[in-house]
């Protein structure tokens, strides 16, 4: 939950390209954030990453179309957590109770992970049903949202450079996904660069 900490909704000052870049998808001559050294081109990116850093549907399905594969989601960890500070994105106030997941998600025939997410939900926000199935880990959350038929939408809020759990470079993005009106769910996704970099012909 820590890494989630403070972060504001609002962006600070004059519109930047990587801000545009979230909202709308192309932005000529922009940059990403990459901690340390120099910013990114966004040119430089493969075009199927760039792709996933601002879609705001099921990535899950996004992947299995791309790399012709069946993907699973499998739930490395997830626990209930008590909020030390705000988080701002979601509407967390110190002391909420908000549930963890750490997840992977993995192509079923290659065994290559795909892409490794973060999620932070408001468990108290969501219907009785979806919650026991989300407590139960029986699917990923966008299939689980999908499938539910809930009335939902994803506001993509920060995209940059970052590391993966192994340490190799991955590009991220951070989103809120609003259930009912409400900001329910905070999930990290990262991407290992390396992997999308190499891909040429999934097929």
């Amino acid at each position: 939950m820590r890494r989630f900490y403070g972060r504001s909704v609002q962006d600070q000052g004059a519109p930047s390209a990587q801000v545009s870049f979230r909202c709308d998808g192309f932005v000529r001559d922009g940059v990403i954030a990459a901690p340390p050294g120099e910013p990114v081109p966004l040119r430089a990116i493969p075009a199927f990453l760039r792709a996933l850093l601002v879609t705001d549907g099921t990535v899950t399905k996004i992947l299995e179309a791309y790399f012709w594969e069946p993907v699973t989601v499998d739930t490395l960890e997830q626990r209930f957590e008590t909020a030390e500070e705000p988080v701002p994105a979601i509407q967390v106030a110190p002391g909420d109770r908000c549930l963890i997941r750490e997840a992977r998600l993995r192509g079923t025939d290659s065994g290559r992970s795909f892409a490794e997410a973060f999620s932070l939900i408001r468990t108290e926000l969501i219907p009785s049903g979806f919650r026991q199935r989300l407590i139960d880990r029986e699917i990923g959350i966008g299939v689980l949202i999908r499938d539910s038929g809930l009335e939902s939408y994803r506001e993509v809020l920060d995209v940059g450079m970052d590391v993966s759990s192994d340490g190799s470079p991955a590009l991220c993005r951070t989103y809120r996904i609003i259930i009912e009106r409400r900001p329910v769910i905070l999930i990290t996704e990262c991407f290992p660069l390396a992997l999308y970099a190499g891909e040429r012909d999934p097929t």
